[in-house]
């Protein structure tokens, strides 16, 4: 089955530019659905899913969003796509926290910068597959100078609380009564926890599973959210000694 891909941008050479980032990134089958505003981006999603943005059966797995437009603001979109089950990624040229923090507070999953090079943005594509964060260099560095140098609002450690879609590591305590959701983990979650936990890779996942690296990344999301960690390495400690793999 083909991959679906909404990429939202109105300036018709980025368009066209981004289209070949996404398509040199995945070996999968890639289908691109272009829109140059937020109301055909909206037709398109709501023609995909059939007027559900919750819960579609057939949704894109990836959304590339620009944040300026000719009718509006690309964070429109991304709140409006909070719940809808795809890779949100903003593809802009604004690199300060004005425009920066507000797309992550919105569901952005990944922040790329148009004017980085062809094989940055492809290789930070990539990193979907291995289940981390596209972001440019550039908005890296400033995360990190942005916790490094916080008020201390985020407690004794001198960070801010990280903003959605880039959650602070956040271990649950492993003792007896720990309250964890992982009698909710469906089979096919099992499988993938037991697989993150031997080490491999989502595309080494997905092919030894006989499935798109796109369902074994929303199966990824769907056990980091159900166990209340961040990051692989969480949850294989934490499957490890609660027994679950």
């Amino acid at each position: 089955m083909a991959v679906k891909v909404l990429i939202v941008e109105d300036n018709p050479v980025a368009r066209s530019f981004l289209c070949r980032v996404v398509r040199e990134s995945f070996s999968d089958t890639i289908v691109i659905t272009e829109a140059g505003d937020l109301e055909t981006a909206r037709r398109h999603v709501a023609t995909l899913s059939g007027q559900s943005a919750v819960a579609p059966s057939d949704p894109f797995k990836l959304v590339l969003v620009d944040l300026e437009l000719p009718d509006g603001n690309g964070l429109e979109l991304l709140a409006e796509l909070a719940r809808y089950p795809a890779t949100k990624i903003v593809t802009t040229l604004y690199s300060d926290d004005d425009h920066l923090f507000p797309a992550l507070q919105c569901g952005a999953d990944g922040y790329l910068l148009k004017e980085d090079r062809f094989e940055v943005l492809v290789e930070e594509l990539q990193k979907i597959v291995r289940g981390q964060p596209p972001l440019s260099p550039a908005i890296a560095r400033r995360l990190l100078t942005h916790f490094r140098h916080g008020s201390g609002a985020g407690g004794e450690s001198g960070f801010a609380p990280m903003p959605s879609g880039f959650q602070s590591s956040r271990p649950m305590p492993l003792g007896k009564g720990a309250p964890l959701d992982h009698e909710r983990l469906t089979p096919r979650e099992s499988e993938v926890l037991t697989y993150l936990s031997k080490g491999f890779t989502i595309k080494e996942i997905a092919n030894l599973m006989g499935i798109k690296w796109f369902t074994v990344n929303d199966h990824i999301k769907s056990i980091y959210k159900k166990l209340n960690v961040s990051s692989r390495a969480e949850a294989a400690v934490l499957a490890s000694k609660q027994g679950l793999v």
